[in-house]
């Protein structure tokens, strides 16, 4: 596993610093500020080499990421990813001030799954991310010593330049996506869906390697 540069070109970046507070940042491990804490030139991208480990679905959760193909396949559906390649690309975005995701997962038969989203930092928690066809939820940030947690706060539509927010009842699901610093330049990246009503819907962990950049 290995990390790829499109750019090498970063400047300092206090975006994520500013959402978890500086206390809380200068707590984090220094491999996790550098991750976070340096800014791509406009346009620039970077993107991580790994390998996703585990994952698991109920009944709900294989229906809900069936069923969100429709608008994009924001969701991992397919459990044969498991030991398969992993790649993950961030690339900053000029005009909206916030940068795309671009994630890849590797199957054992057909193309990979390609889920592209964009994060801003705008709205109540300072964090959305957009997955298009207007859905995007707010996310809230948390640090912890070794860890970045990203929590859905809640949804919303956006329609003709109106939010909507969704209400609790058509949410999917609690979302939090986690980086999890493992040392020795590894990281883990999980996520984790969970319902008041169906329990833990989709949970998915990758291992990526990080790089002198």
């Amino acid at each position: 596993m290995k990390i790829c540069n499109f750019s090498i070109h970063r400047n300092p970046d206090d975006r994520f610093a500013k959402l978890v507070g500086q206390q809380a940042w200068r707590g984090l491990r220094p491999a996790v500020r550098n991750r976070f804490g340096k800014r791509l030139q406009g346009g620039a991208s970077v993107a991580y080499q790994g390998r996703v480990v585990s994952m698991q679905m109920n009944l709900a959760g294989r229906i809900l990421a069936h069923a969100a193909r429709l608008i994009g396949a924001p969701l991992p559906y397919d459990l044969s990813c498991v030991d398969q390649p992993a790649v993950v690309t961030v690339t900053e975005d000029i005009a909206g001030s916030g940068q795309f995701w671009i994630r890849q997962y590797g199957r054992k038969a057909g193309f990979p799954q390609v889920v592209h989203s964009s994060k801003r930092f705008a709205g109540p928690t300072g964090l959305e991310e957009y997955i298009g066809y207007g859905i995007g939820m707010a996310l809230r940030v948390s640090a912890n010593d070794a860890e970045l947690l990203f929590k859905s706060d809640h949804y919303f539509l956006q329609i003709f330049g109106r939010r909507i927010r969704l209400p609790r009842a058509l949410s999917p699901g609690a979302l939090v996506i986690g980086h999890h610093d493992m040392g020795h330049g590894q990281f883990r990246f999980s996520l984790d869906l969970r319902h008041r009503l169906f329990g833990q819907m989709i949970s998915q962990d990758a291992i990526f390697q990080d790089g002198n950049v």
